[in-house]
């Protein structure tokens, strides 16, 4: 391949990873044909983007982006996946996926996440983390759950005053006390 092409490629690249900043890395090697495009469409159907390129094409197109720490230390045939609604949104499908009998050797490899680069076991673990609406209905849940409970105790002790308060207006006997119920007898 000549130095132009590369360059047009390396350029391609650059362009499609313009403003992504965090990236995984997957072995797609041993894959047939007839998996690898399921493979593909799954990840379409997510808003995943995968692409195999070869590392020194992905060193020169990812040079001085914080997606250039995923492609430092790697070697092999690797594919690049990017996309979704975040970082642990896209380690969870491509833990789903590596787990799937029909993609057997399909397999995180490493990446980057925030400029950090990332190995193997480190996706998994990232896979774990709750995904970013997972952690906004627990910061809501954090945030309202003070106020809900003042309410409750406010209410609680309302609503006891209310009822007693009805009772005595609609007339209601009160308990004998023990001292008149002595006398009485």
């Amino acid at each position: 391949m000549s130095k132009y092409v590369k360059n047009l490629l390396a350029d391609d690249l650059k362009q499609r990873w313009q403003g992504v900043g965090d990236l995984l890395l997957v072995s797609l090697v041993g894959i047939n044909a007839n998996a690898n495009s399921a493979l593909r469409k799954r990840l379409r159907e997510k808003n995943i983007h995968l692409v195999m390129v070869k590392n020194s094409m992905a060193r020169r197109a990812s040079e001085g982006t914080p997606l250039s720490a995923a492609f430092e230390a790697m070697e092999g045939s690797l594919a690049a996946v990017w996309g979704g609604e975040d970082v642990v949104s896209l380690a969870k499908e491509v833990m789903r996926l590596a787990e799937d009998k029909q993609f057997a050797p399909f397999a995180p490899r490493g990446g980057v996440m925030d400029g950090a680069p990332l190995t193997g076991e480190q996706v998994q673990k990232v896979s774990k983390w709750p995904t970013r609406q997972e952690q906004l209905s627990i910061l809501m849940g954090q945030i309202l759950s003070p106020g809900a409970n003042l309410a409750s105790q406010l209410t609680s002790a309302g609503g006891a005053l209310a009822s007693q308060l009805k009772q005595k207006s609609e007339g209601g006997e009160e308990p004998p006390a023990s001292a008149d119920a002595a006398e009485a007898s």
